[in-house]
């Protein structure tokens, strides 16, 4: 069986706890053996982050220690995938440039807050994860991001106020580990548009080699 560890905290608005129960249920019906924690101090064990498939950091804002984000990069950098969403994974940890290089990209804005309808258009980059869906609407946050360039974006979204195309989904390595980032998924109840399951279920999948 796959293994899969969960990391949820940080600034509640963003529902970690729903969210990490969301994702939880996902990759269990797709055979993963799911630990979901509550601290960060869960990186520290550089062994046990080497044995698993997959990390999923649902943790926005806060601070993360040198002994906690090392381990971290390590197991990413030796092959461990690592795959998220929204502020979770995009807004996590400001001030550990590190920690963004190896998501890809970091929220900078998110101009007419969590009421704004928009569309995610999916690209014509070859990807299983993006394989046959079509372009979809959503009303919540829209990220504004700064982004890797060697990013493979699978998805774009178009801000009206300035005309910006700016990347929603991607995928990167960092180093022999695989990473899956997903902008859109302020709540839980985002999770519920059918092209959000299929994405963000494929992503985690696709970055810990089972898809």
């Amino acid at each position: 069986m796959s293994s899969a560890l969960i990391v949820q905290g940080g600034w509640k608005g963003h529902e970690p706890g729903p969210v990490s129960r969301v994702l939880a249920e996902w990759l269990r019906e797709n055979h993963f053996e799911v630990e979901v924690s509550d601290t960060l101090d869960s990186f520290k064990d550089l062994a046990k982050l080497r044995a698993l498939d997959l990390i999923v950091p649902i943790w926005t804002m806060g601070t993360i220690a040198p002994e906690q984000l090392n381990p971290l990069l390590e197991a990413v950098r030796g092959g461990v995938g690592i795959a998220g969403l929204h502020g979770g994974m995009g807004d996590a940890f400001r001030s550990a440039t590190e920690y963004q290089f190896m998501v890809g990209g970091q929220w900078v804005a998110h101009p007419g807050g969590a009421g704004v309808t928009y569309t995610v258009n999916i690209t014509d980059a070859p990807s299983p994860i993006t394989a046959g869906v079509k372009d979809f609407q959503i009303t919540s946050e829209q990220y504004y991001v700064h982004v890797d360039p060697v990013n493979t974006v699978l998805a774009t979204t178009t801000f009206a106020f300035n005309g910006a195309v700016v990347p929603a989904v991607w995928t990167k390595s960092y180093g022999e580990g695989r990473v899956f980032y997903c902008s859109p998924g302020h709540v839980a109840k985002d999770l519920s548009i059918p092209e959000m399951r299929t994405i963000l279920t494929r992503g985690m999948l696709w970055a810990a080699r089972k898809l």
